[in-house]
């Protein structure tokens, strides 16, 4: 593993260094206990506690911890973002390693960069077009026509559909599913008839896929996913959903068909969205939330009732069901005036 100064850091990651450059970093670590010869990283006021007793060799912070430090500090004002450059500089991905395994099975039309490593137990229908430096772990399958294009990587077991397309510099988790068919089913008396799912699914570059994520491919227009989307793990995205450059979803998130997400929107986990919703760019919204109609501004978004103790939770969920009752009682009172109106100031004028 490379070891570089804390000189040498500072310089590549635009950090103002406080203490010795010749201290060597080859790790990253927590900020607590932290590890003799890593890096950690503070960027919660709410961890501060935490940082006089760190055993990492430095540590990277806003300017105002610097002086609460004990150890060297690489000082700039997004510790996160410099942390995560750190990381990746000392702990790269693996080497690829071009070629073939030879228990993959390729169709001779499909077209594979000699820079591609394609691994064990891996199926390339015809007409594939896989990319330079593009990783092929082991059990993927990847259906005809497929594009997978340049520095992508199928970790292991993915699937990818008929006709997908895949962006550059994408990463793709254990399981992922994209392209399977949508959930189109036309209603015939008691029974279902299917609804053949005839487009298929456009993921830009710098795309990110948790594990066991599912995209389905459109009914007859195709699923969109732009550059730089990340989707966290068991995220079910609909078919024709189209989300925009820049968003991020966290796990276990549904998005029914149809629903078009702006650009730069963060959607925390657990959330569900019903079909057919416009989300517009810049929404943020919080886990849990029940989304059933769409969000024309940007803003923060939430629905839900948090945790409580069960005895009092047991108490209120009592109380909602009575309160249709409780809302005629509120309108009789008000049309005998004994109280005013609700929205109505003490004088009986409308606020």
């Amino acid at each position: 593993m490379a070891a570089y100064s804390l000189a040498e850091l500072a310089e590549r990651l635009g950090c103002r260094l406080i203490g010795p450059g010749e201290v060597l970093v080859s790790g990253v670590c927590p900020l607590s206990p932290g590890r003799p010869g890593c890096v950690g990283f503070l960027a919660a006021p709410a961890y501060r506690r935490l940082l006089g007793d760190t055993q990492a060799v430095a540590v990277i912070l806003k300017p105002e911890d610097a002086a609460l430090c004990p150890v060297p500090a690489l000082v700039t004002e997004h510790p996160h973002l410099a942390f995560a450059e750190l990381a990746t500089l000392l702990h790269p991905p693996e080497s690829i390693r071009p070629g073939c395994h030879p228990s993959a099975v390729i169709d001779p039309t499909a077209s594979i960069h000699p820079r591609a490593e394609v691994g064990p137990h891996c199926v390339i229908e015809a007409g594939v077009a896989i990319g330079e430096d593009v990783v092929l772990g082991p059990q993927c399958l990847v259906r005809r026509n497929a594009h997978i294009g340049d520095e992508t990587r199928l970790t292991a077991r993915v699937y990818i559909g008929p006709g997908v397309h895949l962006g550059r510099r994408c990463v793709l988790h254990p399981g992922a599913v994209i392209g399977a068919d949508g959930f189109g089913f036309a209603q015939d008396g008691e029974r279902w008839i299917k609804v053949p799912q005839l487009g298929t699914v456009r993921i830009g570059d710098d795309v990110e896929i948790g594990a066991n994520t599912t995209v389905d491919r459109g009914a007859l227009e195709d699923t969109v996913i732009e550059d730089g989307v990340k989707l966290d793990n068991q995220i079910q995205i609909g078919h024709n959903v189209k989300i925009g450059r820049h968003t991020a979803i966290a796990a276990c998130t549904g998005i029914s068909g149809s629903t078009v997400i702006g650009a730069h929107c963060m959607i925390g986990g657990g959330v569900g969205m019903s079909g057919h919703l416009q989300i517009a760019d810049g929404v943020v919204i919080t886990g849990m939330t029940m989304v059933t109609h769409s969000l024309r501004a940007a803003g923060v978004y939430s629905s839900g009732i948090p945790a409580d103790a069960n005895r009092r939770w047991q108490r209120n969920a009592a109380r909602f069901r009575h309160l249709d009752e409780l809302a005629d009682r509120v309108r009789r009172l008000e049309r005998s005036g004994t109280v005013p109106a609700f929205g109505s100031d003490e004088e009986g004028s409308t606020a």
